[in-house]
């Protein structure tokens, strides 16, 4: 004796809804976080950073809200290139006069202002809209291993680069 049997379920589609989250600014939830720059490669630990800043590690990540955290970064002059980088790699900057770029190799530019490898890294990995600057502002670099933030209590965070 073989029986079958068949269901049939009838679902009207104006009762079938899904809901997108979107994170509003007053849900935010910002932590502090700090990283040591000790020969960690440059490119590798900027991608991360940016990543914490903007908050893509969240799982309630908006694009279009700035939803990540603080983050601090010590031993900025520790921080090491691959290759040929270190003599071949140049920041420019420029006057907005004719004939006003500047240029200066990596090697000059850590020696002088550690702080400004890290920063300028990091901040032509975040996404060139209006969130920039305010992304950006959440962002401490110091070039030796003392901060002023610790009554923040930033728990450390080591990433696997």
């Amino acid at each position: 004796m073989l029986i079958i049997l068949t269901f049939s379920i009838n679902i009207h589609p104006q009762f079938i809804t899904m809901k997108t989250f979107s994170l509003k600014e007053k849900d935010v939830n910002r932590q502090w976080y700090l990283f040591d720059a000790t020969d960690k490669t440059l490119g590798r630990f900027a991608s991360k950073i940016a990543d914490k800043l903007r908050g893509k590690d969240k799982p309630d990540f908006t694009p279009h809200v700035d939803g990540g955290d603080f983050v601090v970064v010590i031993n900025a002059e520790k921080v090491k290139v691959t290759g040929k980088k270190r003599d071949q790699k140049k920041y420019y900057k420029h006057s907005l006069y004719p004939g006003g770029l500047k240029t200066k190799a990596f090697k000059d530019v850590i020696e002088e202002n550690p702080e400004r490898v890290i920063e300028s890294a990091v901040k032509g990995m975040l996404p060139k809209n209006k969130l920039r600057n305010k992304i950006f502002n959440k962002l401490k670099v110091y070039s030796g291993s003392n901060h002023p933030h610790e009554s923040q209590n930033p728990s450390v965070w080591n990433p696997k680069i």
